[in-house]
């Protein structure tokens, strides 16, 4: 007890040397991070737990909280953790993935100290090393909305978080493996929902409650590493309200692609007859179809769930089609008072368009992926600790591809930075030219997905943007031979990392980082590095450089 109070009044004191909200609410946790025996496809395997849970714990919270995680790392690894789509104002630091931060050694402890400012939604968070992702240790993170702001539908009678991915029945050190001697990890071995994968007409005890006649949320979340999935529930429409941090135009749907990385929230009224039903995730655009489910059961319920499944939607036209009729919700308040819509980002200028192109290598038996013919390499000493030590220049280049793609077949591999000019408007299009469907994030950033087409992009696709309510979010999906365009204000000071959400590719190499600094070196556009962050590489042992003021 005398520990935690400890470290609380530290956490609260190093809060007032970056300049965290003090006024804001603290939510404190401790994570154990462990292997553990599971079985989630009834095959015992090794699987990294947090606090004994698979998934993980989750973490409910409010706008503008500040969150402190201690994480103590009890693997045979170093390991850190990413916290998706959480876009950690001026605050890199805590992001939690190598370029960022020396990963946490084994039989240590880092404690994470970040502000959820100004979001709200549902995010989920996993392990950013190595194939660790492919174990466990993911979970989700509930961000609500503050009391005073109004949320645009009803209180639901309860919440769901539903974390659904494909899954592999080997290990993570297996699959690292493959990876590592060029082989790709080909399909997966199933689909779980919460940790679980159900099969119909096997009895299984009900994941979810619903009582006849209320209304439901449902945050819904792909956690796996390479396949999108279609989410149903037997017999119910499922009205889109939320999609990775937004308020979006609430459509019914019978079903929704999930692609990988991706949250969206749903409400689900519950106004059929009182039985059980079958809640189904099934692959999309893999050779051959995996299907798990769940069951959701009525209180007071009167029979078992039918075994006719609602069939899954074919082809990917079926899904670029419905990303069409996603639309953000103009009149409804996010995280603060005013009008998601009062940011009319389609009357801003573009000043910068970058076109990053993936691409696949085979060379020498060694499989890399990348953008614009560059391979994405780790370096010991992580990026943003060599740029603020003033020691870029012996760890990496910056700008080492072009705005506009180079024609080549073969890939560098090297670290791969971008330097981006603060508060800049800039166009991103984000190319496929392969025949799978990709998933791309940006951390630190949410952005204006504006379209996603087939073909290949040209300046006059611009005619037909979304200029008006484009969601905003962090993830969009690029579908085969195909394009999508996004658009957002490199504001947020800090190295932040854009990557592939298919994991292999990120392990491969399709990732590139952007450094957004600020002119000015203030307190007002990016925090000082934290006292607790450990130092590894070249930087190790060297005194910290002059703070930034305000």
């Amino acid at each position: 007890m005398a520990a935690e109070v400890i470290l609380k009044l530290t956490i609260c004191f190093l809060a007032l040397m970056v300049g965290v909200q003090g006024g804001d609410p603290y939510l404190f946790f401790t994570w154990n991070v462990t292997y553990g025996t599971i079985s989630p496809l009834g095959v015992p395997q090794q699987g990294i737990l947090i606090n004994g849970q698979f998934p993980g714990p989750e973490i409910n919270a409010t706008s503008n909280n500040n969150i402190v995680v201690n994480v103590f790392n009890n693997l045979d690894e170093p390991f850190l953790l990413t916290w998706s789509g959480v876009q950690h104002r001026k605050n890199s630091w805590q992001d939690g993935v190598l370029g960022t931060n020396c990963p946490i050694a084994p039989g240590t402890n880092f404690t994470y100290q970040f502000q959820v400012k100004d979001q709200i939604g549902s995010y989920i968070y996993y392990p950013s090393t190595a194939l660790h992702r492919a174990a466990g240790g993911f979970g989700g993170l509930r961000v609500h909305s503050r009391l005073l702001i109004p949320v645009p539908y009803p209180d639901p009678a309860d919440e769901y978080t539903v974390l659904t991915g494909d899954w592999y029945a080997k290990s993570h050190k297996i699959l690292r493996g493959f990876l590592d001697s060029g082989r790709p990890l080909g399909r997966p071995d199933g689909i779980l929902i919460n940790g679980k994968a159900g099969k119909v007409g096997v009895k299984q005890e009900p994941l979810f409650t619903m009582e006849p006649g209320k209304t439901y949320k449902y945050r819904v979340c792909n956690a796996g590493l390479k396949a999108s999935l279609n989410f149903r529930i037997q017999g119910h429409k499922l009205k889109l309200v939320e999609m990775e941090g937004s308020h979006t135009v609430q459509n019914l749907y019978e079903s929704l692609d999930v692609h990988i990385g991706q949250c969206f929230s749903i409400l689900v009224a519950a106004d059929q007859d009182p039985k059980d039903y079958y809640m189904v995730a099934s692959t999309r655009f893999l050779k051959e179809v995996q299907t798990t489910t769940a069951i959701i059961r009525y209180k007071n319920d009167k029979g078992e769930a039918s075994t006719e499944l609602p069939p899954a939607p074919i082809g990917w036209a079926w899904s670029l089609n419905q990303f069409r009729t996603f639309r953000w919700n103009l009149t409804a308040s996010a995280a603060r008072p005013n009008p998601q819509g009062s940011y009319r980002y389609g009357a801003i200028n573009i000043t910068r368009t970058i076109r990053l192109v993936n691409s696949v290598s085979r060379a020498n038996g060694k499989l890399r992926y990348g953008f614009n013919g560059v391979s994405h390499t780790d370096p010991n000493t992580p990026l943003k600790l060599a740029e603020y030590f003033n020691l870029a220049d012996k760890v990496f280049k910056y700008n080492v591809i072009k705005d506009e793609p180079e024609k080549t077949t073969t890939l560098t591999i090297q670290p791969n930075v971008l330097n981006m000019t603060f508060r800049n408007f800039v166009e991103i299009i984000f190319e496929n030219h392969e025949k799978s469907l990709q998933s791309f994030h940006i951390d630190g950033y949410s952005f204006f997905a504006v379209a996603v087409e087939p073909g290949t992009w040209s300046p006059e696709k611009r005619e037909n943007y979304n200029l008006l309510d484009a969601v905003s979010r962090h993830t969009v999906q690029v579908f085969p031979k195909s394009w999508a365009a996004i658009l957002l204000t490199f504001d947020n000071g800090g190295m932040w990392n854009i990557r592939s959400e298919i994991w292999e590719r990120t392990y491969l190499g399709e990732q590139l980082y952007v450094s957004v600094l600020s002119p000015e070196k203030s307190l007002r556009d990016e925090y000082n590095i934290p006292e607790n962050t450990p130092l590894c590489g070249i930087v190790s042992g060297l005194p910290k450089p002059s703070p930034y003021t305000i």
